[in-house]
């Protein structure tokens, strides 16, 4: 029995790879109630995702692209709801093109009101603002739905999302209170602009280019010595915060191992600020899918790393789904995040509400 009503939500995520728009539906109460649905992910036609990639920093035509990109949404609600059928909620991420909480800024375009009026479904969106104007880092946002899917797995347990950024929930024995959450470090972002930039194609599939080259100790020694690293979290990190300009004298394939073991170092690092040494990692994202990556975190961190499809949850959805766990949450006036997620001062919910 619970006192919140349950609700069919549709949540929406555009990642800091560019990939494309990730859509999931969830029928939940925002506490504990999870009933996972359908999902579908629509890849980003290549001059939209150029289109996007120039607004990234808050530059180039902002407006015209928050446009294009909220339609590309309203068409994906459409799809995904003529198989899944009535929906209560949209949870609406929008795309990060800024993310400066020291300077209480983020910055994610997608126009919620337009989206609603496209739609005819109530949309929540804006979710990070409240958190970093109340001190927070406004990411990651996605540990208390992790907690949620969680309740019966054996702690501590680890959630790692390697999305564009990289980010850790750490889970402990004593329920609710016991969490802990922050970036840590690079994801697939680097990885993907390199190999972008050197052979044409958007990123590298399961890892083989990486797994070709050799890694360079003393360049990735140098990377991992960024001040970032060093700082207790929570902690968050813009896509673009990092300089691999020492990478840019390796070859193509050298490049990618160094870069896929700067992501899997910056994990090993981030699992020594960890209250307790988790017993496993469950890792989600478009990360999971990288073989030499997952190779390399297995070595780094001596405990089992699998993929959260292991445990049965849905690794391609899981983002989406925590935005429309977020958005019931965001309705009911509950946190969105807590102190151990962003380093926020109290609990404190968020969202903005619009009716179509």
């Amino acid at each position: 029995m619970t006192l919140n009503p349950v609700r069919t939500a549709l949540g929406l995520m555009s990642g800091t790879s560019l990939d494309g728009i990730d859509a999931a539906v969830v029928r939940t109460d925002g506490l504990t109630y999870v009933e996972t649905g359908d999902f579908i992910t629509v890849p980003y036609e290549d001059g939209f995702r150029e289109r996007l990639r120039s607004c990234l920093g808050g530059r180039g035509p902002v407006e015209a692209v928050e446009r294009e990109l909220t339609e590309l949404h309203a068409g994906v609600v459409r799809r995904l709801a003529e198989r899944a059928g009535p929906i209560d909620l949209i949870g609406f991420h929008g795309h990060t093109i800024l993310h400066a909480p020291e300077r209480r800024r983020t910055w994610q375009i997608g126009d919620g009101a337009l989206l609603a009026s496209l739609t005819g479904i109530p949309v929540v969106h804006d979710f990070r603002s409240a958190d970093v104007a109340a001190g927070g880092q406004g990411a990651p946002l996605v540990p208390l739905y992790h907690q949620a899917l969680s309740a019966d797995l054996d702690r501590p347990l680890a959630v790692l999302n390697i999305g564009g950024v990289a980010n850790v929930t750490w889970l402990g024995r004593r329920g609710g209170k016991d969490v802990l959450a922050f970036d840590t470090g690079p994801g697939n972002a680097l990885i993907d602009d390199w190999v972008l930039s050197r052979t044409g194609r958007p990123f590298d599939a399961d890892g083989a280019l990486a797994a070709s080259g050799t890694i360079d100790r003393s360049i990735l020694d140098r990377l991992l010595a960024a001040p970032y690293f060093k700082k207790q979290p929570p902690k968050s990190l813009d896509r673009d915060g990092f300089d691999i300009s020492p990478v840019k004298a390796l070859n193509t394939a050298d490049g990618a191992a160094t870069l896929t073991a700067f992501t899997a170092g910056a994990v090993a690092g981030a699992a020594a600020l960890l209250p307790q040494p988790p017993l496993r990692w469950l890792v989600t994202g478009g990360g999971r899918l990288n073989g030499f990556l997952m190779e390399l975190l297995r070595d780094m961190l001596g405990v089992p790393v699998e993929p959260v499809d292991s445990v049965g949850w849905q690794g391609d959805a899981l983002e989406a789904q925590a935005f429309a766990y977020l958005a019931v949450r965001s309705r009911a006036g509950l946190p969105l995040s807590v102190p151990g997620t962003t380093g926020v001062p109290r609990p404190i919910t968020g969202g903005l509400f619009n009716k179509p």
